[in-house]
């Protein structure tokens, strides 16, 4: 017998019954429940509501789950901790707390957190200036980045912000990821070489690079070993059943070890692994790594919750659950916080380990805890196991993920359909590329908002007609034989009104009715695309109204929100416009004129060059 799913997040259980209802069913008293509704422990801790529900037939797929997980965890924590400049044990630290905590507070059923390569280098940029090459100075930067970050995210969750990310378009998104997968990929080429060199940042790391290959400084046995490691990587990426990671690790750990090539070769080795568990730990910065370490937990909290946030409502609409983006980053934002304080650093969803726990049958969080709990256990027994792992094998493992950041195939499709966005995105990846990971996330947040206030600027507007054989009413440039009513003019804005664009507006209204082919009555404003006004719009109304009252010009609204028009009011605009002329669709808005001038002959055609036909669209 096939065991039952998981039930999805908004669902409760009634036991002894066959069907399941949903929160927002009605219960015995016919009252309605939501999801905002429940307990507060089950909406701040849904781990404990999943726990509350839990099947045992899910308990056999958990466990192996989190077996064949955790396989995988150990060498990449430790690659991506490498990566960030701290310890490679570090990275497994970062790994057990943070996958226990999530397990209690996230709200997604099998997203895996842990290390990973988007955030690497900016946690490098951070700490590798400050720390002047002290590993113990550089794990305590990286657990401060984990609290701010965990700190920031958390902030954002309580406050109801899990929108903000959203705010970042895809284009750009693309760009800085792009970067930072080129800035990670270029960082770990050193190591695959076998050689290292100072870090200045990616441009001038190439040069260095491209020097140090050119004085036969090349490791040929360290560089032949990686990239077996990464060609067995790539060739077993596109299984999810095949553990390519661990094969690969394994497999360049064991022949390094026979082949004793650590001494006989000088390939650099991970080394033995300090034994037990991270203790607590308040990671103590001086006053002077404050400002670089804030700005980068911030810029690590960006990118860490929109990684996140994408990968959770993409398995959500796959296993049909719903999640909410608020308590993802509360969720977020307590694993990294508490990594932090257990000897971590910043961490993030993966979307390559968490393939790997659905292709392995994972039901729920418990995955994720048993895991952790495997690779305390080795810590706790057997440290050294991992003392042969070449470095060349874990820079391959960071090399692989970086890889699998960058985007190609949805950026051509970008460049043929909208090239302007394209370019947007390539000036992220070189901000990124040129300036570092903070500067070029920085800018990339920046032109995201360029971009947003651009469309709300220059937005569309329209002068309305009425088209033959087309219902509504439509923009006269796109149908050019649209019939419009002498004295009457429908103008439609395509945005907002607030004060980047007040001005454009009222300079194109007064541009509409200048250019009508005969003496404007009536404009009336098709504000169904409004969805807010401010104050300095409102300012710049009033002055419109009066501009077109010296015109002899009457100004109308039709299809304005209740909302806006509440704000209408709260400005004075309702009064000062009159209710009247208020008009609840644009077609109440032209019976209205039509029955005011209903002595006159109306039906004029946009072409001024000819006669004006005498109907009434059908009045």
């Amino acid at each position: 017998m096939r065991p039952s799913l998981p039930p999805k997040p908004n669902e409760k259980i009634h036991l002894g019954r066959h069907r399941r209802m949903t929160e927002s069913d009605p219960d015995r008293n016919g009252r309605e429940r939501s999801i905002t509704d429940r307990a507060g422990w089950q909406r701040w801790l849904p781990g404990l509501d999943t726990l509350r529900r839990y099947e045992t037939a899910w308990l056999r797929h958990d466990l192996v789950a989190g077996l064949v997980l955790a396989t995988m965890l150990v060498p990449v924590g430790i690659a991506y901790a490498v990566a960030s400049g701290v310890p490679g044990i570090y990275g497994l630290y970062a790994t057990i707390i943070p996958l226990l905590v999530y397990a209690l507070f996230g709200p997604s059923r099998i997203l895996v957190l842990g290390p990973d390569s988007s955030l690497a280098a900016v946690i490098l940029s951070v700490i590798l200036p400050l720390s002047g090459g002290d590993p113990l100075r550089a794990v305590t930067l990286a657990g401060m980045l984990a609290i701010v970050s965990g700190t920031v995210c958390i902030l954002a969750g309580v406050a109801r912000l899990g929108f903000v990310t959203e705010l970042i378009s895809k284009p750009i998104r693309y760009g800085y990821m792009n970067g930072i997968a080129l800035t990670v990929l270029i960082s770990q080429l050193p190591a695959l070489f076998g050689f290292s060199i100072e870090d200045k940042g990616p441009l001038r790391d190439l040069w260095a690079i491209a020097g140090a290959i050119m004085q036969g400084r090349t490791n040929w046995t360290a560089l032949v070993l990686g990239a077996a490691t990464l060609a067995v990587i790539l060739f077993l990426r596109g299984s999810k059943r095949v553990p390519g990671i661990l094969i690969a690790v394994v497999g360049a750990t064991v022949i390094v070890a026979a082949l004793d090539l650590a001494a006989r070769s000088g390939v650099a080795v991970l080394g033995p692994l300090p034994q037990g568990l991270p203790g607590f730990v308040v990671p103590w910065i001086s006053y002077a790594d404050i400002g670089p370490v804030l700005i980068g937990g911030c810029a690590i909290a960006v990118v860490s919750f929109a990684d996140t946030s994408v990968l959770s409502r993409a398995y959500a609409g796959r296993t049909g659950t719903h999640v909410d983006p608020n308590q993802e980053m509360v969720g977020l934002g307590a694993a990294n916080f508490a990594a932090g304080f257990f000897q971590g650093f910043p961490i993030s969803s993966s979307s390559s380990r968490t393939p790997v726990a659905e292709a392995a049958g994972a039901r729920t969080q418990l995955t994720s805890v048993v895991a952790a709990l495997i690779i305390a256990f080795l810590l706790l027994t057997a440290p050294n196991l991992l003392q042969n792992l070449p470095k060349t094998a874990l820079a391959a493992v960071v090399i692989a993920s970086a890889i699998g950041l960058i985007e190609v195939t949805d950026l051509k499709r970008i460049y043929r359909i909208q090239r302007w966005e394209f370019w947007l995105s390539m000036v992220c990846l070189v901000g990124v590329a040129v300036l570092g990971a903070i500067p070029g996330i920085g800018l990339a947040i920046a032109v995201a908002i360029i971009q947003f206030l651009w469309d709300g600027w220059r937005p569309h507007s329209a002068v309305l007609g009425r088209a033959h054989g087309v219902k509504g009413y439509h923009d006269i440039t796109r149908y050019p034989d649209a019939r419009r009513i002498p004295g009457l003019v429908l103008f439609r804005w395509d945005a907002p009104l607030f004060f980047a664009n007040a001005e454009l507006f009222k300079e194109r209204v007064l541009d509409a009715v200048a250019k009508s082919p005969t003496p404007v009555r009536w404009l009336v404003v098709a504000a169904e695309p409004v969805t807010s006004v401010d104050v300095t719009a409102a300012d710049s109304l009033v002055e419109l109204q009066q501009a077109l009252e010296q015109r002899g010009t009457r100004l109308c609204f039709a299809e304005l929100k209740d909302p806006v028009k509440d704000k209408f009011k709260r400005f004075g605009l309702f009064t000062l416009v009159g209710e009247p002329f208020f008009f609840s669709t644009v077609d109440a808005a032209v019976k209205s004129y039509v029955a005011a001038h209903a002595g006159e002959r109306l039906g004029a055609s946009t072409d001024a060059s000819r006669p004006p036909q005498l109907t009434l669209w059908g009045f």
